[in-house]
């Protein structure tokens, strides 16, 4: 949920101040982009990790002070809750070896990370929602000791009016429950997959990103299990979008958790003038600092949790980019599908992007967000409206179009030959199993009826390296 703030409180005044500044960040950051000031450069990827920290019991323990203590890694930083961490990679610039290099830093990092939760008998998983997870686990008493987290809290709730949250979810069972405080989104981890673009491609780089959510959590999907009901292929969905729902009844197009409003039509510093306009402030601390730094509109959009999210950042001159933060994807199940999955965006992303005739003038941003919300329940057996109006099933699609099209894009995109072959291989495999770490968790659970059991298993096969199509049940 981003970086830390400072600031004595949360008065009138202050909501005032940040208001204006971010009024003023936002007209500054759509002047700089018509006026050429962002960047134009090559591609560049990215990703966050967010992991849980596991005890022998295989439940999870809220140990994340003292595991970052004893880690001191600037890649390695604390989430919302104290069993989560995320882990970062380092941007690299979108060809040659770059995927093998943002593999070969993830995996280094995350056995680093492995051998010092070892030494405290406890272990790192990547997984979306956690199988063994209680709800009385997600407790204020369990919040990592960060004023941005409690303030998000305080404010939330207070624009709910003091209601407490409500959690109905209807998939394979139905959960629905009740919740005071925003901890149920430390039930959701994901794999976070950044591109910086041309600023004169974001706008048509947001909208591919968009089309491809539905294709990519069918892909991805491995969070199937919450508080031991079997719900959505991708639970994490109607989870994350429930758990800090702070907005006006009558207004859900609004919430801060959503799949969005609509495409962009050529401007992409849009998402930052629809923030201003449509989303009330939860975070009104002054950073000081220059204008054209945009500190509170990158804080104010830190606050909604769009499923694709366009970001402002800094290349090492102070310049200013723009990037997708693409955040459909949950975490794991290892490390190389992660990284697979990367890959398969940024062909398929690329591709989409530099079409001819554009994908979003191609399917509607209504059937592309019913896609999304079909894909998540469903996973690859999910039936999608596609280009021209064919209506065909998640798995079908990736494998018979999109797989070709990201070995495309990634061959244009001068990657390594041999990196190509390796990710796209781990995808197809995949594809030809129709087995995802949701399809892989399901199965297990059908057959063994254990969830300790599912997730010492997972945890096994995940630290052997393997994909997830190679896991035994």
């Amino acid at each position: 949920m981003g970086k830390e703030v400072a600031g004595s409180g949360c008065t009138a005044d202050d909501f005032e101040r940040f208001l204006r500044l971010l009024e003023e960040e936002t007209r500054h950051a759509q002047a700089a982009y018509f006026r050429g000031a962002f960047a134009n450069d090559a591609l560049v990827a990215g990703f966050e990790l967010e992991a849980w920290l596991l005890g022998g019991d295989l439940l999870p323990v809220p140990r994340n002070v003292s595991f970052l203590a004893r880690l001191d890694s600037p890649l390695v930083v604390p989430e919302l809750s104290r069993f989560n961490v995320e882990l970062n990679g380092t941007p690299q610039p979108l060809h040659g070896t770059a995927l093998s290099r943002l593999e070969s830093e993830l995996t280094a990092t995350w056995q680093r990370c492995q051998r010092v939760a070892a030494a405290d008998d406890s272990a790192l998983i990547a997984i979306g929602t956690l199988p063994t997870l209680r709800e009385d686990d997600l407790s204020l008493s369990n919040m990592s000791p960060s004023r941005r987290y409690a303030v998000l809290n305080e404010q939330i709730f207070r624009l709910r009016g003091g209601s407490a949250l409500s959690l109905n979810i209807a998939g394979i069972e139905t959960l629905s429950t009740t919740h005071s405080d925003v901890m149920l989104e430390a039930a959701t981890t994901s794999f976070q997959v950044h591109l910086q673009v041309p600023a004169g491609e974001a706008a048509r780089a947001y909208n591919a990103s968009q089309i491809l959510a539905a294709p990519l959590v069918a892909l991805s999907a491995n969070s199937p299990f919450l508080f031991g009901r079997a719900l959505w292929h991708e639970t994490r969905v109607p989870l994350f979008e429930q758990a800090v729902d702070c907005c006006d009844p009558g207004c859900p197009q609004h919430m801060r958790v959503t799949f969005g409003s609509g495409y962009l039509s050529g401007d992409p510093t849009a998402c930052f003038a629809e923030n201003l306009a449509n989303y009330a402030v939860l975070l009104p601390f002054e950073i000081p600092g220059p204008i054209e730094s945009y500190a509170h509109l990158r804080l104010h959009n830190g606050t909604i949790w769009r499923w694709n999210r366009m970001l402002i950042g800094f290349d090492d001159g102070a310049r200013p980019h723009l990037r997708v933060e693409q955040r459909v994807m949950p975490a794991g199940p290892s490390i190389i599908d992660m990284i697979a999955n990367a890959a398969f965006y940024y062909g398929s992303v690329c591709m989409l992007t530099r079409q001819t005739l554009a994908p979003e003038a191609q399917l509607s941003f209504a059937q592309a967000r019913e896609n999304f919300y079909l894909a998540a329940r469903y996973g690859l057996e999910a039936q999608l409206r596609w280009f021209g109006g064919q209506r065909v099933s998640a798995g079908e699609l990736l494998e018979q179009q999109l797989l070709p099209l990201a070995r495309a894009g990634l061959e244009q995109l001068d990657l390594s030959t041999a990196d190509v072959a390796r990710y796209m291989e781990v995808i197809a495999g995949r594809l030809r199993s129709r087995r995802n770490g949701a399809a892989w968790q399901l199965a297990h659970h059908a057959r063994h009826r254990d969830f300790a059991r599912l997730t010492a298993d997972y945890l096994d096969y995940q630290r052997q390296l393997m994909p997830v199509h190679e896991w035994p049940i």
